[in-house]
């Protein structure tokens, strides 16, 4: 796994936080994702859960489970559930408008984004 160096206003390295996004629901954060590395187009985190996380744990467990049995149609399914209740957010606070969102049951996460929605099929 390879972390490319920093540059000027990469989202991943300016805001009050550096490199640490967010995980919220509604208007509160409810997990740190402190960025450890970054393979494109994954970024890679630790997990610190914030008060209001436990709500969704099983959603990333179901998710985690289906990954694992190669279930794409059920992993797909809560990946869905997943974008539908929380919100990602940049280091500067500013929310991801998509993203693919892995949290394991390590305290480790991954996840793809991209800095426009995509357009539904």
């Amino acid at each position: 796994m390879s972390t490319p160096a920093p540059t000027p206003g990469d989202p991943a390295t300016t805001g009050p936080s550096p490199r640490a996004w967010h995980l919220h629901h509604g208007d509160r954060a409810i997990a740190r994702l402190a960025v450890t590395g970054s393979d494109m187009p994954w970024t890679y985190a630790d997990v610190e859960a914030l008060p209001g996380f436990e709500e969704f744990r099983p959603l990333f467990a179901e998710q985690e489970r289906a990954v694992d049995a190669e279930d794409w149609e059920r992993a797909e399914s809560v990946c869905h559930q997943i974008r539908a209740a929380l919100t990602l957010t940049f280091p500067d606070g500013a929310p991801v408008p998509e993203f693919l969102l892995n949290i394991r049951s390590d305290g480790t996460a991954d996840w793809r984004w991209h800095h426009e929605p995509f357009t539904a099929p």
